[in-house]
């Protein structure tokens, strides 16, 4: 409604501008296609009790956190701060009953909540991750959580079909919203705010950080796993070296081999459609940026053994890796999630005491530096997330519809506000190869 501004406004309209500044907005809702989101198109079998149950536990925890909570039809509720609009209170609390944080991120997806500022929102309730569930119910986890399901296991067949579910979406979408690098990781800036102008050097300057840490120079053997669409592998061979770049997406590969031919480093580097565990031969140096976070717990024994088998002692291994918690590692590593189910099937963040513990106790690598900076993640996520919003229009005409689009901002916002209130972090890895096991 659009308010007079004049000094004669009726009570009537009063009340309807108090009303308008205090309730959520109603849902304004898309039709979903079912065929493609048969979970967000249609509501959760769940029972009133169950709902109750949750719309009990979801407002206790929204009264005690620094947020503005307005829910249709209601007064707002929360200690005040970033809005959140609940426009469906039935729809929403049913989801999270019925699935937990999966409900949640479903419930943004079907248009039932929204926020004006998307990020600082996510951000209060990360920081606040820990304590959000009660107590007696966080110790019932294994009861309401949902668990991972087997089909998403990383067995080489199935990394070969959750790597595919991401990364082979459409190599025009990736390249709507990242630099010209093509580079899909964190960049390292020289200061904040970051602006969009400066992300292909702020990328550049964390790849030749790692080739730096690894000391990749002229006749250097490289082995890379995870292509990305090959810009680590065309500045490794530009210093001379020689590359062996491994990937599980069919669609990366293409394009990393068309812009290594345009390079004119076809001779230096070689791009394989292969799983890491099916590599053979030894190199000076290993590197791996953001790959360990969609091995699985299960294979990160695995995957920190093929980077000792794979590297010459002596040689050293450069690894990038988003990380949690050890205390939330432990806690969440059963429960299927909203990213997994969405974004990146299979995929489990370590912490850093598991990759301490992992390499001391199974490999001959030895961590000679490690270094943090999620606060440059945080700023990579942002311009990633303003340019995917800009070109909106671009995305839908690629064949990506609304709940498509609603998903993959949650996504990045989701991750952004990760970082930003400290729960994520993203570090650079140094490791050693001791000569003999002990």
């Amino acid at each position: 409604m659009r308010l007079t501004a004049t000094s004669t406004s009726t009570s009537a309209s009063t009340s309807t501008s108090t009303a308008s500044s205090t309730a959520a907005p109603p849902a304004a809702r898309t039709a979903v296609d079912a065929a493609r989101w048969p979970d967000v198109a249609a509501l959760p079998p769940a029972s009133r009790a169950r709902t109750a149950v949750a719309a009990t536990v979801v407002r206790s925890a929204l009264r005690r956190l620094p947020l503005r909570v307005r829910y249709l039809g209601e007064d707002p509720v929360g200690l005040g701060g970033p809005v959140l609009d609940v426009r469906d209170p039935e729809a929403f609390h049913r989801r999270i009953g019925a699935r937990g944080l999966i409900g949640f991120g479903e419930s943004y997806q079907a248009g039932e909540w929204d926020a004006p500022d998307l990020v600082a929102v996510l951000t209060v309730l990360a920081r606040h991750v820990g304590s959000l569930v009660p107590a007696p119910l966080q110790r019932l986890r294994g009861l309401w959580a949902q668990r991972q399901p087997d089909a998403r296991r990383n067995t080489v067949q199935g990394s070969r079909a959750n790597i595919s579910h991401h990364y082979d979406l459409s190599n025009d979408l990736f390249a709507l919203f990242l630099d010209d690098t093509l580079t899909y990781s964190s960049a390292v800036f020289r200061g904040f705010p970051a602006d969009r102008s400066v992300l292909a050097a702020a990328q550049h300057r964390k790849i030749d950080r790692l080739l730096d840490l690894a000391e990749v120079g002229a006749g250097t053997r490289v082995l890379e796993i995870g292509t990305g669409w090959g810009e680590l592998a065309v500045r490794a061979a530009a210093r001379g070296a020689h590359v062996t770049s491994l990937t599980l997406s069919a669609e990366q590969q293409d394009l990393a081999r068309r812009r290594i031919h345009q390079a004119g480093l076809t001779d230096r580097v070689s791009v394989e459609l292969r799983d890491y565990r099916e590599s053979t031969g030894t190199y000076d140096a290993v590197l791996s940026v953001e790959m360990v976070e969609a091995v699985g717990e299960e294979y990160w024994t695995g995957y920190f053994r093929t980077l000792d088998d794979r590297l010459e002692p002596g040689g050293r291994a450069a690894v990038q890796a988003i990380t949690m918690p050890h205390d939330r590692m432990l806690a969440t590593r059963d429960t299927y999630t909203w990213i997994q189910k969405y974004v990146f099937p299979g995929g489990l963040l370590p912490s850093v005491e598991a990759v301490d513990r992992i390499t001391r106790d199974h490999t001959r690598l030895r961590t000679a530096r490690r270094d943090a900076y999620g606060p440059h993640y945080a700023e990579t996520l942002r311009l990633w997330r303003e340019r995917f919003t800009e070109r909106a229009d671009e995305v839908e005409a690629l064949g990506f519809d609304e709940t498509f689009r609603r998903m993959w901002t949650l996504y990045l916002a989701y991750s952004e506000a990760g970082f930003r209130s400290g729960y994520l972090d993203v570090q650079q890895f140094l490791f050693t190869k001791e000569s003999a096991r002990r």
